[in-house]
């Protein structure tokens, strides 16, 4: 490998790309969480335009990602992309601070979810090129878990500054900033780029799927299939509370789901690199369809702790590791589209997802929402198996030269 010198085991890239991914988690977390209550009791917003709002942000980056996985493919300028992406979404802390309508707010979750879109493509990138391939597990599970551990410090600070600040949401929002800062200065100062000649001009020119073969886009029709069952945790949270965990509480037993969730992802790359990936993402799809399944018949609270932490389990189990092994059947010179295609069909069956989840809840019942999750992830898991049976005597595509 081109980085020689390692960091608690992971090369240079890998290992700050998670300390970038874990500083910036932390700022839109510190946000995050606030916004719903900023645009309700300081704004007077009602909750169909919040949902409306999180809608437009976040299909907007899903479609963005496609195009900054090409473009990182087109000119191998991987590690400024990834500096625009950051340093964008950190700009959008002003705008959220400032605002003073929902157009705002808009504004900056769009600006913030901009940011995202650029830099998610080409930082996955970075991380192959800087990991062998039996390491590509245990690196994107690294990166998952400090990206979930920002996830955790971030409301926790907002939690500690509400009191301090007397609920003043302007100033968090502000100071969210800090962290995103030191993740900007942290790309700047320690990622390395590779020098790799970009592809020929021909083939970089073209935004074209045929470099990829039928595993590659089944695959991600398997993974989109999945993301349509998988919806807003905004359910779960509902489910959570319906079922008898008090409002004040809630925080309490997501923050257990962030923790398991970060503690598990490196074990669960580790065992991916050492038993196959193939099997752990099939285990990761029976896992989620046993604990929606659980969710749609719960009962008493004890059986929600014990959900939420089989769902902190399951994030660990099929977040990196669905990535890693993307990375094991994408041809070298089109990683980030690859993984651009794949984070836009994902991200955009959320929307559809939540909208469906919601349908069933207010005209059939709420445990409809969670059998249907469960529904699609036998499915999924079910082609997934024909996908490595067939892959069995599938030849190896070759790209074909310019």
């Amino acid at each position: 490998m081109r980085n020689e010198k390692t960091f608690f085991g992971f090369s240079r890239n890998v290992f700050f790309t998670g300390l970038v991914s874990f500083f910036m988690d932390m700022s839109s977390e510190m946000i995050y969480p606030l916004v719903p209550l900023f645009l309700t009791s300081v704004l007077g917003i009602n909750m169909s335009m919040i949902g409306l709002i999180e809608g437009i942000a976040e299909s907007t980056a899903s479609l963005l990602k496609v195009f900054s996985g090409w473009f990182s493919d087109r000119t191998r300028q991987r590690k400024n992309l990834m500096l625009a992406g950051y340093t964008i979404s950190t700009l959008s802390r002003p705008i959220m601070a400032l605002a003073g309508s929902w157009q705002q707010v808009l504004s900056s979750r769009l600006t913030d979810r901009l940011g995202k879109g650029i830099r998610t493509a080409p930082r996955d990138a970075i991380i192959v090129e800087s990991t062998q391939t039996t390491h590509l597990g245990r690196a994107f599970s690294f990166h998952r878990a400090m990206d979930t551990l920002g996830a955790v410090v971030g409301p926790a600070i907002a939690f500690f500054l509400l009191g301090i600040f007397n609920n003043d949401y302007r100033t968090i929002f502000w100071l969210s900033m800090v962290p995103g800062v030191i993740a900007v200065i942290l790309i700047f100062l320690f990622i390395e780029e590779n020098k790799k000649q970009p592809t020929s001009q021909n083939e970089r020119l073209k935004l074209t799927f045929k470099h990829f073969d039928w595993k590659v886009k089944f695959f991600i029709v398997i993974a989109t299939l999945f993301a349509l069952g998988n919806s807003s945790d905004a359910f779960l949270i509902l489910r959570a509370q319906q079922v008898g965990i008090p409002a004040i509480t809630i925080p309490v037993v997501y923050l257990m789901f962030n923790l398991v969730y970060s503690m598990s992802a490196i074990p669960a790359g580790m065992a991916a690199d050492k038993f196959g990936k193939k099997r752990i993402i099939l285990l990761g799809f029976v896992l989620f369809a046993g604990l929606y399944y659980g969710f749609a018949v719960a009962k008493n609270v004890s059986a929600i702790w014990v959900l939420f932490a089989l769902y902190g389990l399951f994030m660990g189990f099929t977040e990196g590791i669905q990535k890693a092994f993307l990375a094991t059947i994408i041809p070298p010179d089109f990683k980030a589209t690859a993984f651009g295609v794949y984070a836009a069909a994902v991200g955009l069956a959320m929307l559809p997802a939540s909208l469906i989840a919601g349908w069933l809840w207010d005209h059939v019942s709420p445990a409809a929402t969670f059998y249907f999750g469960a529904a699609t992830a036998i499915l999924s898991a079910i082609l997934f198996v024909v996908l490595i049976i067939l892959s069995r005597y599938s030849p190896p595509l070759t790209v074909p030269a310019s």
